[in-house]
């Protein structure tokens, strides 16, 4: 059985002009970077377009460590649509580093179902996310050079300074860190720390403004810390908006890349939905809905949580709400979920697959919470027996849900007909029914405790003595109104990665608050969850190598 990286290697691309020439598009109207990836000027956005447009999303249940194939499933979904004459773009979230080091390998789907060119997607790509680095990054240079400085000094309290820096790689040590050592030239001794650069409020910001003037104006709202008499500074009293606006003048277009069978893909943004919003950008939502009759995209891990902030957050921001939600489900997590060790998911066991449809039920019950209509996809693996498809699917009809197989990884689009056909008939008796769960002007703990309670299923939220200190503070500034964009666990619909399935009776504690006032949310950090991960035991890393002819291996 050939690799995700050998398929992709033995795939033949089209030039990018030519798969912008089935987008409707010249020469003239992209921006090549090299033969294969293109960006997309903000030109090209129609807003008539925009609303005539249908949005799919996908989303999952409660993940394994290594995912269940949200992405794979994606770009499977916008084959098959095409297939049966439906103009389907499928719109990404770039790599991160991260993760294509750490556990996954790489992030652009996978067998027959996947994106190209793999190798330059998941590694640098057109340098987006050095860009948003490199803007955060200058942010807190300025901060620090404040501090240093006497004639301009904003008197900026070092104890209170929030914001950190980031980089694109999961590095542990670098959680908390002390700078400033080294004497008076190199600046004022002050703890701080690294974020992962998905998790940097440039990254939401990029991925929730509408143009550069609305991404200049909330890179000027971020939030620094508080001046010595205790009034809140923000980055606009550094005068940083412009410049850190300038670097990003190429990262706030989308790119423009190709599916295994030669249909466009968008990519843009990377937030992890763990720690941030988890879905691409407003920007390059509206590119595809202006390009094509389709657009279908994916909101990060389970619905818990990319799919919980898809709807509170990018809905909100956008005006954009989707047709329907496709609901990833595997055999190999349902196994998961009913007790079974990752290391034995390939072996069949129907009554611990059974045990974990708990897990699936509630996803399914987070979807209607937002009336929308759930479509559950089986994403089938090479180990799956006809008995476990068939139990879930008998499932899926008990719950009264739509239900497909997808043999994507194997098949590419020929997988993904059935699922695309049920696709294509909700979207043709889409209505507008979404609605938010919770209202802006609800205090901040009673939107945290609805998101708790209703979609993780938790009985009741405890607050640590510094998340107590972070509400008065939000107060203090005048942020009760904003969205909530919570920081917990994939691994569990509660805080505890431990708690599989359908967690009861549990308890989530939010352990901190941090303000994100460009990116227009406030983010409760709960349990063990840490901005910046670490790298696994046996990091994928490891597997990642190039030869002398320059073809890399490893990546899956």
């Amino acid at each position: 059985m050939k690799s995700d990286i050998e398929i992709a290697h033995d795939a033949e691309l089209l030039p990018i002009q030519v798969i912008a020439e089935k987008l409707g598009l010249t020469p003239d109207d992209i921006e090549p970077y090299g033969k294969y990836k293109a960006k997309l000027p903000l030109c090209l956005i129609d807003r008539e377009k925009v609303v005539a447009g249908k949005l799919i999303l996908v989303s999952a249940m409660t993940p394994t460590p290594p995912g269940e194939g949200k992405t794979t499933v994606s770009i499977g979904l916008s084959e098959g649509l095409n297939h049966i004459g439906r103009q389907t773009t499928v719109v990404l979230r770039e790599p991160s580093l991260g993760p294509v080091f750490g556990i996954k390998g790489g992030a652009t789907g996978g067998g027959y179902s996947q994106l190209l060119p793999m190798e330059d997607i998941n590694l640098h790509f057109t340098g987006d996310f050095a860009a948003i680095e490199k803007s955060h990054n200058l942010l807190t240079a300025l901060i620090d050079n404040n501090i240093q400085s006497k004639n301009r000094s904003l008197d900026l309290d070092p104890r209170t300074i929030s914001w950190k820096r980031v980089m694109d790689m999961n590095d542990r040590c670098l959680r908390r860190v002390v700078v400033g050592l080294g004497g008076g030239m190199s600046g004022v001794p002050r703890e701080t720390g690294f974020d992962i650069t998905a998790a940097s409020e440039v990254m939401a910001i990029l991925c929730l403004a509408d143009d550069l003037g609305d991404l200049k104006k909330r890179l000027s709202n971020i939030f620094v810390g508080f001046s010595m008499d205790g009034s809140p500074v923000f980055a606009r009293n550094l005068n940083a908006q412009g410049a850190m606006a300038a670097l990003l003048k190429d990262a706030i277009k989308p790119n423009l890349v190709q599916t295994m069978e030669g249909n466009p893909a968008i990519m843009h943004g990377g937030p992890f939905a763990n720690i941030a919003q988890g879905t691409n950008s407003v920007i390059a939502t509206r590119m595809g809905l202006t390009l094509s009759d389709y657009v279908v995209t994916e909101a990060g891990f389970g619905f818990d949580l990319g799919g919980e902030k898809f709807m509170d957050i990018f809905c909100r921001s956008s005006g954009l709400f989707p047709c329907t939600v496709v609901l990833v489900v595997t055999a190999r997590a349902l196994k998961y979920h009913g007790g079974v060790k990752p290391e034995h998911l390939t072996k069949p066991d129907l009554r611990a697959l059974v045990r974990g449809m708990c897990n699936m039920e509630k996803q399914v019950e987070n979807v209607r919470l937002f009336n929308l209509t759930p479509i559950v996809a089986i994403n089938k693996f090479q180990t799956d027996t006809e008995e476990e498809l068939r139990v879930i699917q008998e499932e899926c009809r008990a719950l009264d849900v739509k239900v497909a197989v997808a043999d994507v990884w194997s098949q590419g689009g020929e997988g993904a007909l059935e699922l695309a056909g049920l696709v294509d008939d909700t979207v043709a008796q889409c209505q507008a029914k979404y609605s938010p769960l919770y209202d802006l002007n609800q205090s901040v703990r009673e939107k945290i405790e609805i998101i708790a309670k209703r979609v993780y299923g938790a009985s009741a939220v405890e607050y640590a003595p510094w998340a107590q200190k972070d509400l008065k503070k939000i107060s203090h500034i005048g942020l009760e109104g904003l969205p909530i964009c919570m920081a917990k666990t994939q691994s569990s619909l509660s805080d505890k990665p431990g708690l599989l399935g359908h967690p009861r009776d549990f308890e989530v504690t939010v352990r901190e608050i941090e303000v994100a006032t460009g990116a227009g949310f406030l983010i409760p950090i709960t349990g063990n969850m840490m901005r910046m991960p670490g790298l696994p035991q046996v990091p994928s890393a490891e597997r990642i190598d190039i030869d002398e002819n320059g073809v890399i291996t490893g990546l899956f």
